[in-house]
């Protein structure tokens, strides 16, 4: 009978260390984690073995450690997914760290501070975080907070479905206080903006008082739904009712963040927009729907990721997803991001401006719009071109609209039998004209006799008009025009037309047709005189 006992005795304690040998592994990160949680349930507590997770004599009190190491996921509502943690024993973090390191964070955003490290040949709970344990405990259950518990009578711990009274008294609690704080800060914000927009932005801009006035909301919800998650850990309900409570909280808080930024960005652009009517040139006036729809993409695209990984997808990998979409859909509309391209060349080198009369290739006209993908100009028939910015910004582009003055320049033809008296008086008059004219640059201009045509006596005029609007440009042409016409008349000079003269020298009783001119010099100069003063007669 003894050596049955005995026997029985050898084979338990053989299944024992066996079983013992085979539950705590230690082998890998993912091993390590279940080891840790999966001692600590109800149906297999065992506090001495979950503690072999810890390195040996690195904590006074290893049990107490990694229960406080199971509080802290709880109490953040953090659900461990063993699918995603690695199996590798020689798993290498080669992302998060300068150095390459046998190292795995369970939740790199919500909890940065709780991983396991290799040390040796076995994987345990990493020294960053047992010397940091005390400090993301006191984080997570505030010691104010967690004294109340000591202070509940008994009554408070009854149960009412399922949940005890104090927890469901803490509850209407919290959400009183938090609104009570809602309605302080958001006042307090309110005045806060409004010293601001007082201080730094026009107090005539009543659109950005209004959009000041309602970011005090969103901002003062933010500070309550902060104030929740700070507290909420300690009433110590379950994983599962913090799970879903704090993925609640993350996404208001994320649809705030989207609403504060997209007022923010509003605001930005309103303030720009007030710049740009300041300035000169109306091409930064068409910059700001630009500015403001990419900013707002921005804001947009960045809220999503940010969604995505509060429902459990990577960072990391929707990044690289977005990346590599965002390059799939650039390799197949290749044309869209050159246009985009192009866009940003010709708001960084600006070579024209909204409302400038420019010549591009074969295209002449007005610009009228710049836009993401291509730009408008209206030619002289007010018909409509349509030039991809990507071209645009690869044209040689004359800006009519960047010229200091408009250059007028022609040649005027007299008949070859015109006397050098009267040639000398038409030039003459023609420079006493033009420096009488309002709207001509009297230091900078040319009238000279410069050569002989097929038909004609060729007079230069090269004048610059001091307006840069192509209506008053003609109308200050027909004005001289008209004075030249009456000079010449006054004058008696005529001028020439394709003609050809037939010289017959030895003809009967036969004799040229020669023009009378009179040349008699008092009469050029009386005529001078009083073709200057009824020109500034006509002006006034």
């Amino acid at each position: 009978m003894k050596r049955l006992v005995l026997f029985f005795l050898m084979i338990s304690s053989v299944v024992l260390n066996a079983q013992e040998s085979v539950d705590v592994n230690l082998s890998n990160p993912n091993a390590v984690i279940y080891t840790h949680l999966y001692f600590l349930q109800s149906d297999s507590y065992a506090p001495e073995k979950a503690a072999k997770t810890i390195f040996p004599n690195s904590i006074k009190n290893p049990e107490k450690a990694v229960i406080k190491l199971k509080q802290i996921l709880d109490g953040k509502g953090l659900f461990v997914d063993f699918k995603l943690i690695p199996t590798n024993a020689n798993y290498i973090d080669s992302t998060s760290y300068a150095i390459a390191l046998n190292k795995y964070v369970l939740f790199p955003e919500r909890m940065p501070l709780i991983s396991v490290e290799k040390i040796k040949n076995n994987w345990y709970y990493s020294s960053e975080t047992i010397q940091n344990l005390d400090q993301i405990y006191n984080d997570v259950f505030p010691w104010y907070v967690v004294q109340l518990e000591s202070l509940v009578p008994d009554i408070g711990h009854k149960k009412v479905l399922d949940i005890e009274v104090w927890k469901l008294l803490g509850i209407l609690i919290l959400l009183l206080i938090s609104y009570l704080l809602h309605l302080v800060f958001k006042r307090v914000i309110f005045e806060i903006l409004q010293r601001i927009h007082k201080r730094f932005i026009k107090a005539e801009a009543v659109a950005i008082a209004e959009v000041l006035k309602k970011l005090a909301h969103p901002i003062s919800l933010l500070i309550a739904f902060s104030f929740i998650g700070k507290v909420f850990p300690s009433l110590q309900f379950s994983l599962e009712i913090n799970k879903w409570v704090f993925l609640g909280l993350d996404i208001s808080t994320t649809i705030f963040w989207i609403y504060v930024f997209l007022k923010l960005v509003k605001v930005v652009m309103h303030v720009y927009a007030e710049f740009t009517e300041k300035t000169h040139g109306k091409l930064d006036d068409q910059l700001v729907p630009i500015l403001n729809n990419f900013l707002t993409g921005i804001v947009i695209l960045v809220g999503i990721l940010k969604m995505l990984t509060l429902f459990g997808f990577d960072a990391t990998t929707v990044i690289a997803g977005a990346s590599i979409g965002g390059l799939a859909v650039a390799l197949a509309s290749q044309d869209t991001v050159k246009n985009l391209i192009g866009t940003f060349m010709i708001f960084l080198d600006k070579p024209f401006h909204i409302g400038d009369w420019i010549e591009a290739g074969e295209v002449v006209g007005s610009v009228e719009e710049v836009g993401f993908r291509s730009s408008r100009i209206r030619a002289v028939d007010t018909s409509i071109y349509q030039i991809p910015n990507s071209k645009l910004s690869e044209l040689v582009i004359n800006n009519k609209g960047l010229r200091l003055y408009r250059r007028y320049n022609t040649k005027l033809g007299l008949r070859y039998d015109t006397p050098p008296e009267l040639i000398e008086a038409f030039v003459k008059g023609l420079r006493e004209l033009i420096i009488a004219h309002p709207e001509t640059r009297t230091e900078s201009y040319n009238v000279e006799f410069t050569g002989f045509g097929d038909s004609a006596l060729l007079i230069m005029v090269n004048v610059y008009f001091k307006s840069l609007e192509w209506g008053l440009e003609q109308s200050s042409k027909h004005r001289l025009h008209i004075a030249i016409v009456k000079l010449a008349k006054d004058l008696g000079v005529d001028f020439a037309f394709p003609s050809s003269s037939l010289i017959i020298e030895q003809f009967p009783d036969k004799k040229g047709l020669d023009m009378k001119y009179n040349i008699d010099q008092k009469r050029i100069e009386e005529i001078l005189k009083n073709s200057v003063i009824e020109f500034d007669k006509n002006r006034s």
